[in-house]
Protein backbone atom coordinates (compact mmCIF):
# COMPACT_ATOMS: atom_id res chain seq x y z
CA UNK A 1 0.00 0.00 0.00
CA UNK A 2 2.68 2.29 0.27
CA UNK A 3 3.41 2.47 -3.08
CA UNK A 4 0.29 3.16 -4.01
CA UNK A 5 -0.48 6.31 -1.73
CA UNK A 6 1.69 8.29 -3.25
CA UNK A 7 0.57 7.43 -6.63
CA UNK A 8 -3.15 8.49 -5.51
CA UNK A 9 -1.77 11.85 -4.32
CA UNK A 10 -0.10 12.32 -7.86
CA UNK A 11 -3.27 12.09 -9.05
CA UNK A 12 -5.36 14.64 -7.52
CA UNK A 13 -4.46 18.33 -8.75
CA UNK A 14 -2.58 21.50 -7.30
CA UNK A 15 -5.75 23.46 -6.80
CA UNK A 16 -8.08 20.19 -4.86
CA UNK A 17 -8.09 20.50 -1.60
CA UNK A 18 -5.70 18.15 0.08
CA UNK A 19 -6.70 16.57 4.07
CA UNK A 20 -4.28 17.13 6.52
CA UNK A 21 -3.42 13.53 7.20
CA UNK A 22 -1.31 11.46 4.64
CA UNK A 23 -1.37 7.70 5.33
CA UNK A 24 2.48 8.57 5.65
CA UNK A 25 1.97 10.97 8.07
CA UNK A 26 0.53 14.35 9.30
CA UNK A 27 0.78 18.16 9.22
CA UNK A 28 0.43 19.26 12.83
CA UNK A 29 -1.69 22.17 14.12
CA UNK A 30 1.85 24.13 14.44
CA UNK A 31 3.36 23.43 10.97
CA UNK A 32 5.27 20.54 12.32
CA UNK A 33 5.60 17.88 9.36
CA UNK A 34 5.65 14.43 10.75
CA UNK A 35 6.40 10.93 8.68
CA UNK A 36 5.07 7.92 10.45
CA UNK A 37 7.86 4.83 10.13
CA UNK A 38 7.77 1.48 11.97
CA UNK A 39 9.84 3.06 14.97
CA UNK A 40 7.03 6.43 14.96
CA UNK A 41 6.84 9.31 13.80
CA UNK A 42 9.87 11.31 12.82
CA UNK A 43 9.90 15.30 11.68
CA UNK A 44 10.55 15.62 8.55
CA UNK A 45 9.65 19.50 8.27
CA UNK A 46 8.00 22.60 8.87
CA UNK A 47 5.17 24.42 7.15
CA UNK A 48 4.30 27.22 9.06
CA UNK A 49 1.24 28.97 8.62
CA UNK A 50 0.84 27.50 5.25
CA UNK A 51 -2.40 25.14 4.29
CA UNK A 52 -1.72 21.65 5.19
CA UNK A 53 -2.54 19.95 2.13
CA UNK A 54 0.16 21.83 0.20
CA UNK A 55 2.89 20.55 3.09
CA UNK A 56 1.72 16.99 2.14
CA UNK A 57 1.41 17.02 -1.52
CA UNK A 58 4.81 18.99 -1.82
CA UNK A 59 6.36 16.26 0.65
CA UNK A 60 4.49 13.51 -1.09
CA UNK A 61 5.94 15.09 -4.35
CA UNK A 62 9.86 14.31 -2.94
CA UNK A 63 8.95 10.70 -2.18
CA UNK A 64 7.60 9.74 -5.71
CA UNK A 65 10.99 11.50 -6.86
CA UNK A 66 12.62 9.31 -4.61
CA UNK A 67 11.04 5.97 -5.51
CA UNK A 68 11.61 7.08 -9.47
CA UNK A 69 15.19 7.07 -8.69
CA UNK A 70 14.88 3.21 -6.87
CA UNK A 71 12.38 2.41 -10.61
CA UNK A 72 14.79 3.28 -12.88
CA UNK A 73 18.28 2.03 -11.03
CA UNK A 74 16.30 -1.32 -10.59
CA UNK A 75 15.74 -1.36 -14.56
CA UNK A 76 19.19 -0.33 -15.45
CA UNK A 77 20.47 -2.97 -13.62
CA UNK A 78 18.14 -5.45 -14.54
CA UNK A 79 19.11 -4.51 -18.23
CA UNK A 80 23.15 -4.90 -17.81
CA UNK A 81 23.45 -1.36 -18.55
CA UNK A 82 25.67 -0.60 -15.42
CA UNK A 83 28.41 -2.16 -14.35
CA UNK A 84 28.87 -3.25 -10.84
CA UNK A 85 30.94 -0.62 -9.41
CA UNK A 86 28.79 1.57 -10.98
CA UNK A 87 25.84 0.00 -9.47
CA UNK A 88 27.27 -0.36 -6.38
CA UNK A 89 27.83 4.22 -6.61
CA UNK A 90 24.10 4.54 -7.69
CA UNK A 91 22.88 2.12 -4.84
CA UNK A 92 24.51 4.06 -2.56
CA UNK A 93 23.87 7.46 -3.17
CA UNK A 94 20.12 6.86 -3.94
CA UNK A 95 20.30 4.86 -0.41
CA UNK A 96 21.56 7.97 0.95
CA UNK A 97 19.12 10.59 -0.25
CA UNK A 98 16.23 8.08 1.14
CA UNK A 99 17.86 7.64 4.45
CA UNK A 100 16.32 10.11 6.50
CA UNK A 101 14.46 12.20 3.40
CA UNK A 102 11.97 14.47 3.99
CA UNK A 103 9.51 12.92 1.93
CA UNK A 104 6.04 10.81 2.67
CA UNK A 105 5.89 7.80 1.76
CA UNK A 106 7.22 3.96 2.63
CA UNK A 107 10.59 5.22 2.50
CA UNK A 108 11.60 1.98 4.65
CA UNK A 109 9.97 0.39 1.45
CA UNK A 110 12.47 1.83 -0.75
CA UNK A 111 15.52 0.87 1.34
CA UNK A 112 14.15 -2.99 1.72
CA UNK A 113 13.60 -2.30 -2.74
CA UNK A 114 17.86 -1.28 -2.42
CA UNK A 115 18.89 -3.91 -0.17
CA UNK A 116 16.72 -6.52 -2.84
CA UNK A 117 19.66 -5.34 -5.54
CA UNK A 118 21.90 -6.79 -3.47
CA UNK A 119 21.56 -10.60 -5.22
CA UNK A 120 21.71 -8.89 -8.31
CA UNK A 121 24.62 -7.08 -7.82
CA UNK A 122 26.20 -9.56 -6.76
CA UNK A 123 25.26 -12.01 -9.83
CA UNK A 124 26.26 -8.96 -12.49
CA UNK A 125 29.81 -9.01 -10.41
CA UNK A 126 29.56 -12.65 -11.16
CA UNK A 127 29.21 -12.78 -14.88
CA UNK A 128 31.43 -9.92 -15.36
CA UNK A 129 34.16 -11.29 -13.54
CA UNK A 130 33.63 -14.67 -15.65
CA UNK A 131 33.11 -12.45 -18.93
CA UNK A 132 36.66 -10.55 -18.01
CA UNK A 133 38.16 -13.79 -17.56
CA UNK A 134 37.09 -15.28 -20.84
CA UNK A 135 38.32 -12.58 -22.42
CA UNK A 136 41.78 -12.73 -20.94
CA UNK A 137 41.74 -16.43 -21.83
CA UNK A 138 41.14 -15.39 -25.55
CA UNK A 139 43.24 -12.67 -24.87
CA UNK A 140 46.05 -15.00 -24.14
CA UNK A 141 45.74 -17.38 -26.47
CA UNK A 142 45.69 -15.02 -29.65
CA UNK A 143 49.20 -13.42 -27.92
CA UNK A 144 50.16 -16.53 -28.00
CA UNK A 145 49.10 -17.06 -31.30
CA UNK A 146 50.73 -13.91 -32.77
CA UNK A 147 54.19 -14.59 -31.05
CA UNK A 148 54.19 -17.68 -32.50
CA UNK A 149 53.05 -16.54 -35.62
CA UNK A 150 55.61 -13.48 -35.60
CA UNK A 151 58.39 -15.90 -34.48
CA UNK A 152 57.76 -18.02 -37.58
CA UNK A 153 58.41 -15.28 -39.72
CA UNK A 154 61.17 -14.22 -38.09
CA UNK A 155 62.65 -17.26 -38.63
CA UNK A 156 61.62 -17.31 -42.40
CA UNK A 157 62.04 -15.34 -45.79
CA UNK A 158 58.94 -14.03 -46.66
CA UNK A 159 60.55 -10.56 -47.19
CA UNK A 160 58.14 -9.33 -49.60
CA UNK A 161 54.86 -9.84 -47.10
CA UNK A 162 56.48 -10.47 -44.04
CA UNK A 163 56.47 -6.88 -42.89
CA UNK A 164 52.99 -6.34 -43.86
CA UNK A 165 51.69 -9.40 -42.04
CA UNK A 166 53.97 -8.10 -38.80
CA UNK A 167 51.86 -4.84 -38.87
CA UNK A 168 48.80 -6.72 -38.97
CA UNK A 169 49.24 -8.85 -36.24
CA UNK A 170 50.60 -5.26 -33.89
CA UNK A 171 47.36 -4.27 -34.90
CA UNK A 172 45.81 -7.17 -33.43
CA UNK A 173 47.84 -7.44 -30.52
CA UNK A 174 46.78 -3.72 -29.72
CA UNK A 175 43.16 -4.45 -29.88
CA UNK A 176 43.24 -7.65 -27.30
CA UNK A 177 42.79 -7.04 -23.52
CA UNK A 178 46.04 -6.56 -21.67
CA UNK A 179 46.90 -9.75 -19.77
CA UNK A 180 48.91 -9.49 -16.04
CA UNK A 181 51.94 -7.93 -15.96
CA UNK A 182 54.28 -10.67 -16.21
CA UNK A 183 52.73 -12.63 -18.91
CA UNK A 184 52.02 -9.34 -21.14
CA UNK A 185 55.56 -8.13 -20.81
CA UNK A 186 56.79 -11.88 -21.20
CA UNK A 187 55.08 -12.35 -24.69
CA UNK A 188 55.84 -8.67 -25.83
CA UNK A 189 59.19 -9.38 -25.33
CA UNK A 190 59.12 -12.50 -27.51
CA UNK A 191 56.53 -10.34 -30.02
CA UNK A 192 58.81 -7.58 -30.14
CA UNK A 193 62.37 -9.31 -30.62
CA UNK A 194 60.44 -11.58 -33.34
CA UNK A 195 59.87 -7.83 -34.94
CA UNK A 196 63.55 -6.56 -34.46
CA UNK A 197 65.01 -10.03 -35.48
CA UNK A 198 62.81 -10.47 -38.78
CA UNK A 199 63.70 -6.73 -39.87
CA UNK A 200 67.41 -6.84 -39.69
CA UNK A 201 67.06 -10.03 -41.64
CA UNK A 202 65.56 -8.53 -44.11
CA UNK A 203 67.33 -5.40 -44.37
CA UNK A 204 70.16 -7.41 -44.80
CA UNK A 205 68.43 -9.64 -47.30
CA UNK A 206 67.75 -6.64 -49.80
CA UNK A 207 71.08 -5.02 -49.25
CA UNK A 208 72.61 -8.11 -50.56
CA UNK A 209 69.96 -8.22 -53.50
CA UNK A 210 71.47 -4.86 -54.53
CA UNK A 211 74.86 -5.65 -54.19
CA UNK A 212 73.87 -8.72 -56.54
CA UNK A 213 71.79 -6.24 -58.60
CA UNK A 214 74.78 -3.84 -59.02
CA UNK A 215 76.90 -7.08 -59.78
CA UNK A 216 74.68 -7.85 -62.44
CA UNK A 217 74.28 -4.45 -64.07
CA UNK A 218 77.86 -4.61 -64.40
CA UNK A 219 78.02 -8.12 -65.90
CA UNK A 220 75.41 -6.72 -68.22
CA UNK A 221 76.55 -3.98 -69.11
CA UNK A 222 80.00 -5.40 -70.48
CA UNK A 223 77.66 -8.56 -72.60
CA UNK A 224 75.90 -5.33 -73.73
CA UNK A 225 78.87 -4.27 -75.20
CA UNK A 226 80.25 -7.86 -76.57
CA UNK A 227 76.42 -7.85 -78.38
CA UNK A 228 77.02 -5.02 -80.25
CA UNK A 229 79.69 -5.28 -82.02
CA UNK A 230 78.70 -8.81 -83.36
CA UNK A 231 75.76 -7.28 -84.39
CA UNK A 232 77.00 -6.36 -87.78
CA UNK A 233 78.71 -9.91 -88.81
CA UNK A 234 78.06 -12.09 -91.57
CA UNK A 235 79.78 -14.86 -90.34
CA UNK A 236 76.63 -16.42 -89.28
CA UNK A 237 77.13 -19.87 -87.90
CA UNK A 238 79.70 -18.91 -85.29
CA UNK A 239 78.09 -15.49 -84.75
CA UNK A 240 74.98 -17.26 -83.44
CA UNK A 241 76.84 -19.71 -81.14
CA UNK A 242 78.31 -16.57 -79.91
CA UNK A 243 74.72 -14.77 -79.63
CA UNK A 244 73.94 -18.34 -77.51
CA UNK A 245 76.34 -18.12 -75.23
CA UNK A 246 76.13 -14.38 -74.44
CA UNK A 247 72.49 -15.22 -73.62
CA UNK A 248 73.20 -17.80 -71.36
CA UNK A 249 75.96 -15.57 -69.44
CA UNK A 250 73.21 -12.84 -69.40
CA UNK A 251 70.74 -15.28 -67.73
CA UNK A 252 73.10 -16.46 -65.35
CA UNK A 253 74.00 -12.84 -64.32
CA UNK A 254 70.87 -12.65 -62.35
CA UNK A 255 68.39 -9.21 -62.33
CA UNK A 256 70.05 -5.83 -62.56
CA UNK A 257 68.05 -2.68 -60.49
CA UNK A 258 65.01 -2.86 -61.25
CA UNK A 259 65.02 0.92 -63.22
CA UNK A 260 67.78 -0.13 -65.46
CA UNK A 261 67.08 -4.07 -66.24
CA UNK A 262 64.71 -3.15 -68.68
CA UNK A 263 66.40 -0.52 -70.59
CA UNK A 264 69.62 -3.24 -70.31
CA UNK A 265 67.35 -5.73 -71.84
CA UNK A 266 66.43 -3.60 -74.73
CA UNK A 267 69.64 -2.63 -75.71
CA UNK A 268 71.00 -6.33 -75.48
CA UNK A 269 68.19 -7.58 -77.35
CA UNK A 270 68.01 -5.07 -80.03
CA UNK A 271 71.88 -5.96 -80.77
CA UNK A 272 70.94 -9.30 -81.38
CA UNK A 273 67.81 -8.25 -83.47
CA UNK A 274 69.82 -6.30 -85.79
CA UNK A 275 72.35 -9.17 -86.47
CA UNK A 276 69.52 -12.41 -86.59
CA UNK A 277 67.20 -10.22 -88.85
CA UNK A 278 70.29 -9.93 -90.99
CA UNK A 279 71.04 -13.63 -90.63
CA UNK A 280 67.08 -14.68 -91.45
CA UNK A 281 67.30 -12.04 -94.60
CA UNK A 282 70.44 -13.73 -96.02
CA UNK A 283 68.82 -17.18 -95.22
CA UNK A 284 65.84 -16.13 -96.79
CA UNK A 285 67.78 -14.92 -100.32
CA UNK A 286 69.30 -18.28 -100.03
CA UNK A 287 66.66 -20.13 -99.50
CA UNK A 288 65.24 -18.61 -102.47
CA UNK A 289 68.13 -19.03 -104.55
CA UNK A 290 67.83 -22.66 -103.59
CA UNK A 291 64.42 -23.49 -104.87
CA UNK A 292 65.61 -24.57 -108.13
CA UNK A 293 67.85 -27.09 -106.80
CA UNK A 294 64.31 -28.36 -105.05
CA UNK A 295 62.83 -28.88 -108.23
CA UNK A 296 65.79 -30.47 -109.43
CA UNK A 297 66.16 -33.06 -106.38
CA UNK A 298 62.22 -33.70 -107.03
CA UNK A 299 62.98 -34.88 -109.90
CA UNK A 300 65.50 -37.09 -109.08
CA UNK A 301 63.04 -38.31 -106.38
CA UNK A 302 60.65 -39.46 -109.06
CA UNK A 303 63.08 -41.17 -111.10
CA UNK A 304 64.42 -43.14 -107.19
CA UNK A 305 60.76 -43.80 -106.82
CA UNK A 306 60.08 -45.55 -109.60
CA UNK A 307 62.79 -48.34 -108.99
CA UNK A 308 60.02 -49.61 -105.92
CA UNK A 309 59.16 -52.22 -105.98
CA UNK A 310 62.67 -53.21 -106.83
CA UNK A 311 62.73 -56.25 -109.45
CA UNK A 312 66.27 -55.76 -110.67
CA UNK A 313 68.78 -55.25 -107.74
CA UNK A 314 71.97 -54.59 -109.82
CA UNK A 315 69.98 -52.35 -111.55
CA UNK A 316 68.55 -50.18 -108.62
CA UNK A 317 71.81 -50.29 -107.42
CA UNK A 318 73.32 -48.85 -110.26
CA UNK A 319 70.14 -46.73 -111.02
CA UNK A 320 70.74 -45.13 -107.23
CA UNK A 321 74.68 -44.61 -107.15
CA UNK A 322 73.91 -42.59 -110.10
CA UNK A 323 71.12 -40.27 -108.28
CA UNK A 324 72.94 -40.00 -105.34
CA UNK A 325 75.62 -38.35 -107.38
CA UNK A 326 73.31 -36.29 -109.25
CA UNK A 327 71.56 -35.40 -105.99
CA UNK A 328 74.90 -34.15 -104.46
CA UNK A 329 75.92 -31.90 -107.31
CA UNK A 330 72.47 -30.43 -107.73
CA UNK A 331 73.66 -28.59 -104.28
CA UNK A 332 71.45 -27.34 -101.00
CA UNK A 333 67.86 -26.63 -100.76
CA UNK A 334 65.48 -24.14 -99.14
CA UNK A 335 65.50 -25.07 -95.10
CA UNK A 336 62.08 -25.89 -94.92
CA UNK A 337 62.47 -28.47 -97.89
CA UNK A 338 65.28 -30.39 -96.73
CA UNK A 339 63.50 -32.93 -94.03
CA UNK A 340 60.99 -33.97 -96.49
CA UNK A 341 63.33 -34.50 -99.53
CA UNK A 342 66.15 -35.98 -97.13
CA UNK A 343 63.72 -38.30 -95.71
CA UNK A 344 61.56 -39.42 -99.11
CA UNK A 345 65.50 -40.28 -100.35
CA UNK A 346 66.36 -42.32 -97.37
CA UNK A 347 63.01 -44.29 -98.23
CA UNK A 348 64.32 -45.53 -100.98
CA UNK A 349 67.95 -45.89 -100.16
CA UNK A 350 66.62 -48.28 -97.43
CA UNK A 351 64.49 -50.50 -99.70
CA UNK A 352 67.39 -51.08 -101.83
CA UNK A 353 69.29 -51.89 -98.63
CA UNK A 354 66.86 -54.05 -97.61
CA UNK A 355 66.28 -55.57 -100.43
CA UNK A 356 70.68 -55.98 -101.22
CA UNK A 357 70.66 -57.46 -97.69
CA UNK A 358 67.84 -60.45 -98.43
CA UNK A 359 70.29 -60.74 -101.92
CA UNK A 360 73.22 -61.20 -100.40
CA UNK A 361 72.25 -63.52 -97.97
CA UNK A 362 71.11 -66.15 -100.76
CA UNK A 363 74.16 -65.02 -103.24
CA UNK A 364 77.51 -67.32 -103.43
CA UNK A 365 80.65 -66.51 -100.89
CA UNK A 366 82.44 -65.86 -103.45
CA UNK A 367 80.87 -62.35 -104.14
CA UNK A 368 81.80 -61.42 -100.84
CA UNK A 369 84.71 -60.39 -102.20
CA UNK A 370 82.66 -57.65 -104.58
CA UNK A 371 81.54 -56.22 -100.85
CA UNK A 372 85.04 -56.32 -99.34
CA UNK A 373 86.11 -53.73 -102.50
CA UNK A 374 83.06 -51.60 -101.77
CA UNK A 375 83.65 -51.57 -98.24
CA UNK A 376 87.04 -50.53 -99.15
CA UNK A 377 86.09 -47.94 -101.51
CA UNK A 378 83.80 -46.70 -98.92
CA UNK A 379 85.86 -46.15 -96.23
CA UNK A 380 88.71 -44.60 -98.31
CA UNK A 381 85.78 -42.18 -99.32
CA UNK A 382 84.95 -41.08 -95.64
CA UNK A 383 88.25 -41.15 -94.65
CA UNK A 384 88.85 -38.28 -97.27
CA UNK A 385 85.63 -36.50 -96.74
CA UNK A 386 86.84 -36.34 -92.98
CA UNK A 387 90.02 -34.94 -93.41
CA UNK A 388 87.68 -32.28 -95.70
CA UNK A 389 85.55 -31.95 -92.31
CA UNK A 390 88.36 -31.20 -90.42
CA UNK A 391 90.10 -28.71 -92.89
CA UNK A 392 86.67 -26.82 -93.55
CA UNK A 393 85.67 -26.85 -89.49
CA UNK A 394 89.33 -25.06 -88.78
CA UNK A 395 89.05 -22.45 -91.27
CA UNK A 396 85.84 -21.73 -89.88
CA UNK A 397 84.00 -22.24 -93.38
CA UNK A 398 80.33 -23.18 -91.98
CA UNK A 399 78.50 -24.03 -95.55
CA UNK A 400 81.30 -26.01 -96.02
CA UNK A 401 80.99 -28.25 -93.25
CA UNK A 402 77.13 -28.86 -93.53
CA UNK A 403 78.02 -29.89 -97.12
CA UNK A 404 80.57 -32.27 -95.82
CA UNK A 405 78.51 -33.68 -93.26
CA UNK A 406 75.82 -33.93 -95.40
CA UNK A 407 77.47 -36.35 -97.76
CA UNK A 408 79.15 -38.12 -95.26
CA UNK A 409 75.85 -39.34 -93.87
CA UNK A 410 74.96 -41.10 -96.89
CA UNK A 411 78.12 -42.90 -97.51
CA UNK A 412 77.93 -44.15 -93.61
CA UNK A 413 74.94 -45.43 -94.73
CA UNK A 414 75.84 -47.19 -98.03
CA UNK A 415 78.62 -48.44 -95.79
CA UNK A 416 76.89 -49.77 -92.96
CA UNK A 417 75.17 -52.12 -95.38
CA UNK A 418 78.51 -52.90 -97.29
CA UNK A 419 79.50 -53.82 -93.51
CA UNK A 420 76.60 -55.63 -93.10
CA UNK A 421 76.88 -57.64 -95.87
CA UNK A 422 80.58 -58.47 -95.51
CA UNK A 423 79.70 -59.92 -92.51
CA UNK A 424 77.07 -61.87 -94.36
CA UNK A 425 79.72 -63.43 -96.37
CA UNK A 426 82.71 -63.97 -94.16
CA UNK A 427 79.77 -65.98 -91.55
Amino acid sequence: MGALVPKLCRMSSPEAAQPAEHPWGRVAEDGTVFLRTADGERQIGQWPGGDPAEAIALYAKRFDGLEIEVELLEKRLAGGTLGPDDAERAIKTVREQVDGAAALGDLDGLLARLDALAPALDKLRAERKAARETKLAEALAEKTRIVETAEKLAAGSDWRNGADKLRALLDEWKALARLDRKTDDELWHRFSAARTTYTRQRKTHFADVHADRERAKTVKEKLIVEAEALASSTDWGPTTTKYRDLMARWKAAGSAPRNVEDALWKRFRGAQDVFFSARDAANAAEDEEFRANAVVKEQLLAEAEKLLPITDLDAARKAMADIAGRWEAAGKVPRDRIKDLEGRLRAVESAIRAASEKEWKRTDPEKSARADDLVSKLEKAIADLEADLAAATSAGDAKKVKDIEENLASRRSFLDMALKAAADFGG
